[in-house]
């Protein structure tokens, strides 16, 4: 068999991040990102095969067509490009109607056009990525893939995804509860299977994706069964920008008494609150550890934060029927903050949860495994490889079409 690329592409706000992957060990041959996009300071960051880290800046307020040109024109060969049988695509909210990976025509088009109200931020840099793609890539047209986080969450039942609010909402409008981050809580549930040597459709584990965008994900007997996410990202736990759960009294409280419009409340929600509101200087989860015993605002906000993170895993005990195989930490903080786990995990000691100092203060900075001793819950630090399981799901949908693939 001869050797074919995945171009994998996630696009965020503001960067790009883009894999190539062999289809043989589905194994990232050259990874890299574009961040600070549509700024004055763009910058192209990627890793060659031979493990050398490469920087170079790009034009002023560069996008991401600059950044795939980039890409094409700097990085790749052009025995990659031609090695390129597909491109997969992560978007981040197809709503109800999508419920796997598809090939991207005009109706799936459209419905990531629909989708835009409940991913604001993402959705359109995943539809401008797939029209720059179809642009560069003529030749690979019908082997364009989306991947939908919120596709791994449509096995949750009615009573986690409908809200208590008047069901001709969701039955003409389809308000619910969607999810986010479902490729990475997927990838764990893989990744734990292997650890644990045990069949997927017989595990059950509270997988935690926490970056600045994070949400807790009750998994049993391998599919979601529920979520913090909701309708948008903006429900759940306390994130860098995002409130996280709120009443939502206090929107009418900020529109009728102060005044507030409402692109204002819009902003201040998803923008200016999470870390940022309660620091007031910060969204990098970097300065909470750095200033934990320095700054109140920091240590306060810290706090918070394990605290609400510690009520979901809680309450997701309740959904695991008769075991909880892991409670799993995945994401930039989830990795990388061993003071978060540990304040988080003193919580959760009422339910067999349990840690070790001194393996937890070992496991960052792209290490993984377990940081508790052999008694109670298990707890694993599991860093999120999406990039794989976007390839693995491109290559499978577009095998499935094409057999000379």
């Amino acid at each position: 068999m001869n050797k074919k690329f995945i171009l994998v592409l996630n696009c965020g706000s503001s960067s790009l991040k883009f894999s190539l992957v062999n289809t043989l060990n589905l194994e990232e041959q050259i990874f890299g990102f574009s961040d600070y996009l549509f700024s004055t300071n763009p910058m192209f960051t990627w890793t060659t095969k031979d493990s050398v880290k490469v920087k170079k800046k790009l034009n002023k307020n560069s996008g991401y067509k600059e950044s795939l040109l980039f890409l094409i024109n700097n990085i790749l060969s052009d025995k990659e490009i031609k090695k390129i049988f597909a491109i997969g695509h992560r978007v981040v909210h197809g709503g109800e109607k999508v419920k796997k990976s598809v090939i991207i025509n005009k109706e799936i088009i459209e419905i990531i056009k629909d989708s835009v109200q409940f991913a604001p931020l993402h959705n359109p840099a995943s539809l401008a990525s797939i029209a720059e793609s179809l642009r560069l890539f003529p030749n690979l047209s019908e082997r364009n893939v989306a991947v939908f986080d919120t596709a791994f969450h449509q096995t949750m039942p009615k009573e986690s995804y409908l809200y208590a609010i008047p069901m001709n909402l969701y039955e003409k409008y389809k308000i619910r509860r969607y999810g986010a981050h479902g490729i990475s809580h997927y990838y764990i549930v893989k990744k734990i299977s292997e650890y644990l040597k045990k069949p997927i459709e017989k595990i059950n584990i509270i997988s935690c994706h926490l970056g600045n965008g994070g949400s807790i994900t009750a998994i049993v007997n391998g599919k979601s069964i529920d979520t913090s996410m909701g309708l948008t990202p903006l429900e759940g736990i306390v994130m860098g920008t995002r409130s996280g759960d709120i009443d939502p009294s206090i929107i009418f409280y900020l529109y009728k008494t102060l005044g507030f419009n409402i692109e204002k409340i819009f902003r201040l929600l998803n923008s200016k609150s999470g870390i940022l509101g309660l620091t007031k200087k910060s969204s990098d989860f970097r300065f909470l550890e750095k200033n934990f015993n320095y700054l109140n605002e920091a240590k306060i906000a810290m706090k918070i934060y394990c605290h609400r993170l510690a009520k979901y895993i809680a309450s997701y005990f309740s959904l695991m029927n008769d075991h909880v195989d892991s409670i799993v930490f995945t994401g930039g903080i989830g990795e990388n903050s061993c003071l978060m786990r540990e304040i988080t995990l003193k919580k959760l000691s009422l339910l067999n949860v349990y840690y070790n100092n001194e393996r937890n203060f070992e496991i960052h900075s792209g290490r993984s495994g377990k940081i508790t001793d052999d008694i109670g819950i298990p707890v694993f630090v599991i860093p999120s490889k999406e990039s794989i399981i976007i390839a693995e799901e491109t290559y499978r949908t577009v095998k499935s079409l094409d057999s000379n693939f």
